[in-house]
């Protein structure tokens, strides 16, 4: 019998669609239950690794070997895109060379699952020689690189997700929890604003939906804005340009409410002679609004709260434009 057969013969039967999705249940439960219970577990230590990074006045580096310098990687993206600068380096690498880019008044966040990694001891005895506070987050506390840190954030879990106990699993998503929650905690610490954000997000979907103004969408001129005593047969034309909503103002250009189509066909279905009709009788008087220098996907979220399609936007001095939801969608707000 052939290799391929005999491999083929001793493969253990193929899992049905119950199996397989009664596995992957048990993943999500089993690193949900780990993740949870860091909390459960958090303390001082946390506090002095929040308190040892603010005071910083450099960049953090973090470090970690295997699938803990994965993680890592993403725990140094997460924490420079909220206001905390820094930086990847492989334990080996910084070994031969990349040392340099750590430097006195930075602070150093090491991962590792057991806490008993050869490779992480020359890049901690480089941070104690410079007096650069080490942030452990690891699975044994009782580690020589617990003992050794300034701070020490326990990740570690009961158990691994992989039905052999193996693989880095729960371990790896719970290391990962750990370092948002420590990403967020600086940004509150900092005072870090959605303003903040997006100016480190300035490209993408992501960009626009933080950058993006009223301002930068409505129409602001050439819209069609009608008085008080102006009769259905006057805006029929305007909300056709209008895209269904216009604007109704005062002489000194205040808004007092809005018409939509919706309410003039509402009007014909309950009116004859609706023609000759004033605004005053049907309007909205107390319509939803926007302002310029609001971000467009809060307009966006407000007039999907309120099930409208258009938004007068006001200023200090009145009536100012109009925006439409499709023209902040055209624009990718969302």
């Amino acid at each position: 019998m052939s290799t391929v057969a005999n491999a083929a013969a001793d493969a253990p039967p193929a899992a049905d669609s119950g199996e397989v999705l009664a596995e992957a249940r048990r993943v999500f439960r089993m690193e949900a239950e780990a993740v949870a219970a860091l909390g459960e577990r958090l303390g001082d230590g946390f506090v002095r690794a929040v308190e040892l990074i603010s005071a910083t006045d450099g960049m953090v580096v973090v470090s970690g070997l295997g699938k803990s310098g994965l993680i890592a990687r993403k725990v140094a993206a997460t924490l420079t895109s909220t206001g905390t600068p820094a930086v990847y380096m492989h334990p080996v690498d910084g070994l031969h060379g990349d040392l340099g880019i750590a430097s006195p008044g930075n602070a150093v966040i090491v991962l590792s699952r057991s806490g008993a990694t050869d490779e992480l001891d020359g890049l901690v005895a480089f941070a104690e020689a410079r007096d650069m506070p080490v942030i452990a987050l690891v699975g044994d506390t009782g580690s020589s690189l617990a003992r050794r840190a300034a701070a020490v954030l326990d990740c570690g879990v009961a158990v691994e997700a992989c039905p052999m106990d193996l693989a880095p699993t729960s371990s790896t998503t719970a290391t990962l929890a750990m370092g948002d929650a420590l990403a967020v905690a600086l940004l509150r610490r900092r005072g870090f604003r959605a303003v903040d954000f997006a100016r480190l997000h300035p490209g993408g979907s992501l960009g626009r939906r933080l950058t993006l103004r009223v301002r930068d969408v409505m129409v602001a001129e050439d819209y069609p804005a009608v008085p008080e005593d102006a009769t259905v047969r006057e805006i029929i034309v305007p909300l056709a340009r209008m895209r269904g909503t216009v604007p109704v103002i005062d002489p000194d250009n205040r808004l007092v409410g809005i018409v939509t189509a919706g309410d003039v066909a509402r009007l014909m279905e309950q009116t004859e002679d609706f023609l000759g009709l004033g605004l005053s009788t049907f309007m909205t008087r107390t319509p939803r609004t926007a302002r310029a220098d609001e971000l467009g996907v809060t307009a966006v979220r407000r007039m999907e709260r309120h099930g409208v399609m258009a938004l007068p936007v006001v200023g200090d001095a009145g009536l100012e434009g109009i925006v439409h939801l499709h023209d902040l969608l055209r624009a990718g707000v969302v």
